[in-house]
C-alpha cells in the first residue's frame, strides 16, 4: 500500500504533489494531540486520587467547618476542571479511567452538598466502629510505625467531638436518622468501652513484641499505649455513648425516608445515580422490581409443590423459620459449614474463570461488637498489601442464620464473588490507583449476587431446601428495589417495607428488621444489586446469543472483570465490543 501512495503521488497534478507527506504529518499531529491530551488527563487524575485519598499516618481527618469546606471547594474546582475535557479525544483507557476518578470526585462533592456530613452514621454504626478498624489495617513492622499509631490514636478525641459536632448540626437541621433504625443503636459504642486499656481492640497491635524492638523500648511503647487508650481514648467513647443517649437518640426523627429530609428527594435521586450509575427513576426502580419478585415466587412456589408440602408460602416460610434442622447448633458449626462451602467452590473455579487471583482469602465470624445490628455475612476487602481478604460470618443469634442459605452467602461474599472480583482489581499492576480501589457498587454487588446464580452452574444447590435459600436470597435483592424506593420515594412506613420482606421471603424475622434499618439509614445503596445483577445477565445472553457455540463461559467473566469495578453503562460497552472483537476472530 506504500508503494501505491507514492505512485498515485507522482501521477498527480503538481497541487497533490505531497499528499502522502501531508497525510503523514496530519497523523502524526493527531497522535501526538492526543498524547499530550491523555498526558494533560493523567496528571490531573493523579492529582485528583491524591487529594481524595490523602491521609496522615498520624492523625485522624480533621473534620472541622473550615477545612471540609475549603475542600469541597478544591474538589468543586476539580470537577469543574474534567467537566470541561473532551473525552472523545481521550485514548479508551483514559476514558475508562475519567469515568472513575469523576464518579468518586463527584461523590465527595455531592456528598457535602447535600449535607452527608451532618448524619455520618447508619444503623450497622459509623465513625466510632471505623476507628476500631485502626489497629487492622495499620502496617506495624518497625518502632516508627508503633509511635505514628499512638500519635494517631491521640487524635481520637478531638476526631470524634468534631463528628458530634455535625451530629448536632443535623438535630438542629432536621436531618438526622429515624429513630425507629437507630433503637439500641448506643450498644454498639458501649461494645468498645472497657475497664482495662489491654482489653481494648487498640491495644492489640501491643500484644506481641516483634523481634525489630527491645523489650525495655516495647514496656515503654506499651504503658504509652495503656495511658492513652485509659485516658484519650475511652473518655472519648464514654462522651460520644452519653450523647448519643442523652441528645441523638431523643432527637431522631419520626419519619423514615430520605425525602422527608431537607432537600430528600433530590438527594435520594443523586443516591440512585450513584449506586446503580443508570438513568432510572425510582418509579422505573419499583417496577422493575414487583416484576423480579412475580418471576422469583413463581420458582420458589414450584420447589415447594416439588418438595409435596401441605400448606400455603407463608406456612412454608414458617416452616423454614422454625424448624431446628435448618439452624447451626454452635457459632463453630456455622464456621465450618460455611469454611467448607467455600473451600468446596475453590475446587470449581477454574471451569468458571481463566485467570484467578494471587491473594488468599480467610473465613472469620463478624467482630462480636458489631454482630447484633450486622448484616448476615460480608467481604471485607484487604487493606495492607499483606493481608488476606476476609469472608466475614455473623455467628450472632444462631437461630436466625438458616444453614439453607450459606451456598448463596458464600458464593457472593467469598469466591466466586467479591473475593474474585476485588482481588483481580487490586493485582492490576498497570491501572491507577483511582482504578484499583474505587469500588463501583452496582458493578461489584451485581457480580455478587450473580456469583450466587454461578453456584448452579458449577453444581451446587443440589438440595431442594439449599436452592430455595438461593432463590430467597435473589428475592431478598428483588425486594429491595421494592421496599427502598417504597421507603424513601412513595411514603411506605417501617413496618410496611418489614412486612413485604418478611411475606416474600424466607428470612428470619430478625434479618428483615435489620435489613430494612440498613435500607432506612443508607438510602438506594440496596438498589446496587438487582439492577447490577440484571444487567451482567443481559450481556451474557447478547453474547451466547451473539457467539453460539464459541461462547466460553470463562472468557466472558474474564471479560466483565478485566477493567475492574466500572459503572455499568461503560461494562455494556465494553462487553459489546468483545463480543465484536469474539466474532470477527
Amino acid at each position: 500500500m506504500r508503494h501505491l501512495m507514492v505512485l498515485l503521488c507522482l501521477a498527480a497534478p503538481l497541487s497533490m504533489v505531497g499528499c502522502a507527506s501531508t497525510t503523514s504529518q496530519d497523523s502524526s499531529a493527531k497522535a501526538t494531540t492526543q498524547q499530550s491530551l491523555d498526558s494533560q488527563f493523567s496528571q490531573l487524575a493523579d492529582r485528583i486520587w491524591d487529594g481524595l485519598s490523602e491521609s496522615d499516618p498520624r492523625a485522624l481527618p480533621d473534620m472541622s467547618a473550615a477545612t471540609l469546606e475549603q475542600t469541597f471547594q478544591r474538589n468543586q474546582a476539580w470537577l469543574n476542571k474534567l467537566d470541561s475535557i473532551d473525552t472523545t479525544k481521550l485514548s479508551q483507557q483514559n476514558q475508562m479511567n475519567y469515568a472513575m476518578i469523576r464518579y468518586a470526585l463527584a461523590d465527595a462533592v455531592d456528598r457535602y452538598r447535600f449535607h452527608d456530613h451532618y448524619m455520618p452514621l447508619t444503623s450497622e454504626g459509623g465513625f466510632h466502629t471505623e476507628l476500631a478498624f485502626m489497629p487492622s489495617s495499620t502496617a506495624f513492622h518497625k518502632r516508627q510505625d508503633y509511635e505514628d499509631y499512638l500519635a494517631k490514636l491521640q487524635t481520637i478525641p478531638r476526631y470524634m467531638e468534631q463528628q458530634t459536632a455535625w451530629l448536632k448540626k443535623g438535630i438542629e437541621e432536621g436531618f438526622t436518622q429515624p429513630a425507629a433504625a437507630m433503637k439500641g443503636f448506643e450498644e454498639s459504642i458501649a461494645a468498645y468501652i472497657v475497664q482495662r486499656p489491654q482489653d481494648s481492640v487498640f491495644y492489640d497491635p501491643f500484644e506481641k513484641r516483634p523481634d525489630s524492638i527491645n523489650p525495655v523500648d516495647w514496656a515503654l511503647l506499651q504503658e504509652q499505649a495503656a495511658d492513652i487508650i485509659d485516658n484519650q481514648v475511652m473518655p472519648a467513647y464514654d462522651d460520644y455513648f452519653t450523647f448519643m443517649v442523652t441528645e441523638y437518640l431523643p432527637n431522631c426523627r419520626d419519619s423514615i425516608g430520605a425525602s422527608e429530609l431537607p432537600n430528600g428527594s433530590a438527594w435520594y435521586n443523586n443516591r440512585i445515580m450513584h449506586y446503580t450509575t443508570l438513568d432510572l427513576s425510582a418509579e422505573q426502580i419499583h417496577q422493575i422490581g414487583l416484576q423480579e419478585v412475580a418471576r422469583i415466587r413463581a420458582e420458589m412456589d414450584t420447589i415447594i409443590e416439588k418438595l409435596d408440602f401441605k400448606g400455603s408460602f407463608a406456612d412454608f416460610v414458617n416452616f423454614l423459620r422454625t424448624d431446628k434442622r435448618f439452624y447451626p447448633q454452635s457459632a463453630d458449626e456455622l464456621m465450618r459449614t460455611a469454611t467448607y462451602i467455600a473451600k468446596k467452590m475453590d475446587g470449581k473455579l477454574l471451569t468458571l474463570f481463566n485467570k484467578l487471583p494471587r491473594k488468599p482469602y480467610g473465613v472469620e465470624p463478624v467482630p462480636a461488637e458489631i454482630a447484633p445490628k450486622y448484616t448476615t455475612g460480608r467481604y471485607k476487602d484487604p487493606t495492607r498489601a499483606d493481608e488476606p481478604g476476609m469472608y466475614w460470618v455473623n455467628t450472632y443469634a444462631l437461630d436466625r442464620r438458616p444453614l439453607y442459605q450459606m451456598e448463596a452467602l458464600t458464593f457472593h461474599e467469598a469466591v466466586p464473588g467479591h473475593h474474585i472480583q476485588v482481588s483481580l482489581a487490586l493485582e492490576m499492576d498497570d491501572l491507577p490507583a483511582y482504578r484499583q480501589n474505587t469500588y463501583i457498587s452496582a458493578f461489584g454487588e451485581g457480580w455478587g449476587l450473580y456469583a450466587e446464580y454461578l453456584g448452579l452452574e458449577a453444581g451446587f444447590y443440589q438440595d431442594p431446601y439449599s436452592n430455595f435459600g438461593r432463590l430467597s436470597y435473589e428475592m431478598w435483592r428483588a425486594a429491595r428495589l421494592v421496599v427502598d424506593t417504597g421507603m424513601h420515594a412513595m411514603g411506605w412506613s417501617r413496618q410496611q417495607a418489614i412486612d413485604y420482606m418478611a411475606e416474600n421471603t424466607a428470612l428470619s424475622l430478625h434479618n428483615c428488621t435489620t435489613e430494612i434499618d440498613r435500607y432506612i439509614t443508607w438510602p438506594a445503596q440496596a438498589l446496587s444489586y438487582k439492577l447490577g445483577e440484571l444487567t451482567i445477565k443481559r450481556l451474557r445472553n447478547e453474547a451466547e446469543e451473539a457467539l453460539g457455540e464459541d461462547f466460553d463461559v470463562r472468557d466472558f467473566h474474564d471479560a466483565v472483570l478485566e477493567n475492574g469495578s466500572i459503572p455499568l453503562q461503560m461494562l455494556e460497552q465494553h462487553i459489546r465490543q468483545w463480543i465484536a472483537k469474539q466474532k470477527s476472530a
